[in-house]
């Protein structure tokens, strides 16, 4: 599977990782991941240290998730994006739309 999704033991955290390509092939998998959150309001951790690939369609579901997630997250953040990735987001400039380390 190339989208895998963990709460940390705390419930205030929600990790999704991507391997490989992040495209519209995964875009089942990716909604799934971050659909039924329950109620704690957990800080969404999009992994991105194993993601080799990101092209328009995965900037299209960062921000559909974004949207879709609203005031029923803390915050969202991309974290450990290569040096291509993260050309490609500050590019795009999602540094203004997420927090990204």
């Amino acid at each position: 599977m190339s989208v895998s999704r963990e709460f940390s033991n705390d419930g205030k955290q929600l990790i999704i990782a991507i391997q490989g390509k992040f495209d519209f092939s995964l875009v089942q998998e990716f909604r799934q991941a971050y659909s039924h959150i329950g109620d704690s309001q957990p800080t969404v951790i999009i992994d991105l240290r194993e993601t080799e690939y990101l092209d328009s369609s995965a900037l299209g579901m960062l921000l559909n998730m974004r949207k879709s997630l609203g005031s029923s997250v803390k915050d969202i953040q991309l974290i450990n994006a290569k040096p291509d990735v993260r050309r490609i987001l500050d590019i795009s400039r999602f540094d203004k739309m997420f927090t990204i380390a």
